[in-house]
């Protein structure tokens, strides 16, 4: 189940990705973030326990929000823009 429902939207296309390797959609002009929460109920697992994270102050300032991409790098998906053909992995967190 999706952490977010979207409840007004225009004419943006869908833009398909992977999240830890399952196909995904978004649409154009989404952030990771929304991305992903749109399709599943949490972003991440927290750096401290396994316990499920989905972003906190929406505008990089936290660092809650860390990705990996298929090309290795750590993004902000607050910040970030999807792409078409993304990979995006989750970091499952830290288990104690």
């Amino acid at each position: 189940m999706a952490l977010l429902k979207r409840l007004a939207e225009g004419d943006r296309p869908a833009v398909e990705f992977t999240l830890d390797g399952e196909p995904a959609s978004g649409l154009l002009g989404d952030t990771l973030l929304t991305a992903v929460l749109t399709c599943s109920e949490h972003l991440r697992g927290s750096d401290f326990s396994a316990e499920p994270r989905a972003g906190f102050c929406l505008m990089g300032a936290c660092q809650d929000c860390w990705v990996r991409l298929g090309d290795g790098r750590r993004v902000r998906a607050c910040s970030t823009l999807l792409e078409p053909g993304q990979q995006i992995s989750r970091e499952p967190g830290r288990t104690l």
